[in-house]
């Protein structure tokens, strides 16, 4: 099964990021890319899953390719960022490693949360709400950066209710291992987006003076 990485959509959107970044030095272009490539497809690995063919693009459908790439942002957004990011015009700056794990830290939170009876959802979107509000104030991320964290910390909004009605239609009816399993598949998109914004800061750290 080919990599939702060949789905023609895909293919054209990295090569106009890369043909847009062409003035970025190539160790940070390949690194952009390799992040969006990372990013695709994980946002697109569900797809293959559910519908299995013999060709993994062709089971992916092609607005669900194109809402992903929306989500992303265009070419010509990411290059913007990049290129003033390197440019220097809109500098990230680090920040300390205890506050970029808080904000981690409660984007990863909403999820386990909700494990907790009675009064976990409501706590679940503060710490969501706390997140987003951390994350749109730290310095160490670009605009495209905290747009992309800001889907996967809100991503469970949709997956939990469809995993669980998924679940439920498996084993006769909603229960309790049925809506944990959602919530633990879930955790995943906050997870991989707590980890790209931690290699992120990390690395602007380990390059400031």
């Amino acid at each position: 099964m080919s990599s939702p990485l060949s789905h023609p959509l895909v293919r054209t959107f990295l090569a106009s990021v890369e043909r847009r970044t062409a003035a970025l030095p190539a160790g940070w272009r390949e690194e952009l890319l390799e992040d969006l490539r990372e990013e695709i497809a994980a946002a697109l690995a569900d797809d293959r899953t559910e519908n299995p063919a013999a060709d993994g693009s062709a089971a992916i459908s092609e607005e669900r390719v194109r809402r992903v790439l929306d989500w992303i942002g265009t070419p010509e957004e990411i290059a913007a960022d990049a290129l003033a990011e390197e440019s220097g015009s809109i500098p990230p700056e680090p920040e300390n490693p205890g506050g970029t794990w808080l904000t981690l830290g409660l984007a990863v939170l909403p999820v386990p949360l909700c494990l907790i009876p009675g009064v976990g959802i409501p706590l679940g979107l503060v710490a969501a709400f706390g997140a987003l509000v951390r994350l749109w104030r730290s310095a160490p991320w670009v605009r495209r950066e905290k747009r992309q964290a800001t889907l996967f910390v809100l991503s469970p909004l949709v997956t939990v209710p469809v995993l669980a009605a998924a679940l439920s239609l498996a084993f006769d009816g909603i229960s309790a291992p049925a809506f944990v399993g959602s919530l633990l598949i879930a955790l995943a998109l906050p997870v991989v987006g707590a980890v790209r914004l931690a290699r992120s800061a990390a690395r602007l750290r380990e390059q400031a003076p």
